[in-house]
């Protein structure tokens, strides 16, 4: 009896993380630290740099940058100051992780969406499951998660129109990696410490209702070939699901995952936190 508990135990634990996406965080995390720390010695001029990293600025390494770059490419073959070509192509390999995967750039990858998570699990300690997480009321949150898309034709509305890479002075990821530099504007310093603050009470606050490339990817939710899937059948409707989704996605109330604001994290999977194997999985269209 005492083998047969021990065992569903462990079995249990072993699903309670998908461990090798804390890795992929952590990893992605340092990296862009350590490039943004090699770029900063670089241009101090004293061949002081990291040998084996690049000395490319941020912008260099943002996809975002050749999203908001789209316009006066095509326009002028040009890119709009501080961007490079490698923003083109990191774009473009964003856009097909999300048409296979949706948008698994913010849920594994975003240094940003990984620091805001990590504050998060404070304000779970401190609040507990069931109360943080949910301070803002739905019917209001329902409103605000659409605050992004504004803030993406915004974005790229000044990006065409003054050439200029204007996002960076209020772009909190920006001032989290460069926060030493004399680059960033007081306003990304400000809206880093709003959004690190918020990050104690709501799970990744700039994730839900402010990112411009969270905007652009959400939207491959609705078409992408990998998706999250509920079997009705074996679900238990305990809620499980509901409470680990970090974009507050109501998943038992659905069949297949199409949400906007779905990061792909898997946290709600029967790998993750479901306890009923199989119920809640990722799978092609129909199959597993």
């Amino acid at each position: 009896m005492k083998n047969s508990s021990l065992t569903k135990w462990w079995k249990k634990s072993t699903r309670q993380r998908i461990w090798i996406r804390s890795l992929i965080q952590i990893f992605f995390f340092i990296l862009i630290a350590l490039i943004a720390i090699n770029h900063t010695l670089s241009e101090d001029g004293n061949n002081s740099g990291i040998p084996i990293l690049s000395n490319a600025s941020l912008h260099a390494v943002c996809p975002f940058g050749g999203v908001v770059s789209i316009y006066q490419f095509i326009t002028e073959g040009t890119f709009v100051q501080k961007i490079h070509s490698s923003s083109f192509v990191l774009m473009v390999i964003g856009f097909i992780l999300a048409i296979l995967f949706g948008p698994v750039f913010c849920g594994w990858i975003c240094p940003f969406g990984t620091i805001q998570e990590w504050i998060g699990k404070i304000g779970r300690k401190l609040f507990k499951k069931r109360r943080y997480n949910h301070f803002i009321p739905a019917k209001i949150d329902r409103y605000l998660r659409y605050l992004r898309y504004i803030v993406l034709a915004w974005v790229i509305y000044m990006t065409a129109a003054s050439g200029t890479l204007l996002f960076s002075n209020i772009d909190p990821y920006f001032a989290l990696f460069n926060f030493w530099s004399d680059e960033v504007a007081i306003t990304g310093l400000i809206v880093l410490g709003v959004v690190l603050l918020a990050s104690l009470f709501v799970e990744r606050p700039w994730c839900k209702y402010a990112c411009p490339y969270g905007a652009v990817l959400g939207i491959s939710n609705l078409f992408r070939i990998f998706r999250i899937r509920r079997v009705p059948s074996t679900c238990k409707l305990d809620g499980i699901c509901d409470i680990t989704c970090p974009m507050n996605i109501k998943v038992s109330d659905k069949t297949i995952v199409r949400d906007h604001q779905c990061i792909s994290c898997l946290e709600c999977t029967s790998e993750a936190k479901c306890p009923v194997a199989s119920t809640v999985d990722f799978s092609a269209f129909g199959g597993k």
